[in-house]
């Protein structure tokens, strides 16, 4: 069966959650257009999608429609093409409102898990909780066919070891979209030892489809981008905690987070980063990997007093932020928590400046991180960032540069353990999926 075939009929198992909400958007545009192909007029199409609530499923159908309206005003001109027989389109509103319900049409929201029957692709992407998946992939299997394939948005559950878990017989395959799926361009592709050869070629086909980049990683938990990142947040909470002596808790958070920010280019310092993910969910994933990996050093204190004092992170229905490391005012920070003091201390302008002049200034012609996405002298500018630190001796420079070997070794120690096929991967999914301007492997350090 052929990924056409196979898009007849979908199922997005844990679709009012963000990643699944992103899924359900991408899948839904490519059903659409299967749909108004002409040989296609009289086949039905539906995308199932499934969540536990009711409440989470309105809000669902109301992301589908306006996401699927932002898509449509992108895509006026393929839009035209595709109806340019009904003549009864003539402006551009109106062919985007028609493509919009074209599209909302295939939908069916439930959240009757036995909607699932008849699905001939089911993507998985439920909390990142291996007992419950695997008890949810138990159920929906002994509801479809033995042909059903399965892909799985897990971040650090092994591919291999779900399939035998659940039994699946190589049809399952881990397709680790990133947040927000219908902005993120990156999907790492993990296959195991039995994954079918025709669920790699219809994931290879697929990424294609939805013009994403596909990364492979082999299957070890945490894969690239996880096994990366959980190692990047644990050194700068290992750092934090040996400044806190000297800056207090709220002054080592603003340290690193600074440092990993400006002095590393980065989008957004790692405690940012780490409450947009959700601390509970950074330390699901720890835990996760603990288990599979024997490592014991894949564990935090810090965290897990957050998480137990329900300081998580994460975001509200609306995509503001919610407080976690850091306190949020309209997404921006405003504060740090106090572990000790169980509170947020809220910056003053006046101690930013006292921290600001501990650090250290930035490099000579320092550029940040959104000023160089698109600047024609992007990597002259990053080289010489990276050269200006070294030759200057101060707290901001010493951290950065530390900082900036440390990630590199966790990268190369991805493709010396065989998680990452080449430290390109490594590279491109931090790229891709981190929004890094450079990959961890270079030259700088």
């Amino acid at each position: 069966m052929n990924l056409d075939d196979r898009l007849q009929n979908v199922t997005v198992i844990g679709a009012a959650g963000k990643m699944g909400s992103g899924i359900a958007v991408l899948i839904a545009q490519e059903m659409a257009k299967l749909k108004l192909k002409p040989e296609n007029k009289n086949k039905v199409y539906r995308l199932t999608c499934i969540d536990i609530s009711e409440n989470a499923l309105d809000g669902l159908r109301s992301y589908m429609r306006s996401q699927l309206l932002k898509a449509s005003e992108k895509s006026t001109v393929f839009l035209r093409e595709i109806y340019k027989d009904r003549k009864d389109l003539v402006e551009n509103a109106e062919i985007i409102n028609a493509f919009v319900n074209d599209a909302y049409a295939v939908l069916n929201f439930t959240t009757d898990l036995s909607a699932v029957k008849g699905a001939r692709i089911v993507f998985e992407a439920i909390t990142e909780n291996e007992k419950v998946k695997i008890k949810i992939l138990k159920k929906v299997k002994k509801m479809c066919s033995d042909g059903t394939l399965f892909l799985t948005n897990t971040s650090s559950i092994p591919i291999g070891f779900l399939d035998e878990k659940v039994g699946l017989d190589g049809r399952i395959i881990g397709y680790h979209f990133y947040n927000p799926p219908v902005v993120q361009r990156l999907v790492e592709v993990i296959t195991a030892e039995k994954t079918t050869e025709e669920l790699k070629n219809i994931g290879e086909e697929l990424g294609k489809r939805l013009r994403k980049k596909l990364v492979p990683s082999n299957d070890v938990s945490g894969f690239i981008g996880n096994g990366h990142f959980m190692r990047d947040g644990l050194y700068a909470i290992n750092e934090v905690e040996r400044l806190k002596s000297k800056y207090r808790f709220p002054g080592a958070i603003y340290i690193i987070n600074k440092v990993s920010q400006d002095f590393l280019l980065r989008p957004m310092g790692i405690f940012q980063l780490i409450d947009y993910v959700g601390i509970d969910v950074f330390q699901c994933i720890l835990k996760v990997m603990r288990t599979h990996l024997g490592d014991t050093m894949l564990k935090s204190t810090l965290v897990d007093k957050m998480a137990k004092r329900v300081i998580l992170g994460g975001q509200y229905a609306d995509g503001s932020q919610r407080d976690g490391f850091l306190k949020y005012e309209k997404n921006r920070p405003i504060g740090i928590y106090h572990i000790t003091k169980k509170d947020y201390f809220i910056m003053s302008d006046e101690w930013k400046k006292k921290m600001d002049s501990k650090i250290g200034q930035l490099p000579e012609g320092f550029v940040p991180w959104k000023a160089l996405l698109a600047h024609p002298k992007k990597e002259d500018i990053i080289g010489n960032h990276f050269n200006h630190l070294k030759n200057m001796n101060t707290l901001g420079a010493e951290l950065g540069l530390n900082y900036l070997k440390t990630t590199k070794e966790i990268a190369q120690n991805l493709v010396r353990d065989g998680v990452a096929r080449s430290g390109d991967d490594v590279n491109a999914v931090l790229l891709n999926g981190f929004y890094w301007l450079y990959g961890p492997i270079n030259n700088y350090v």
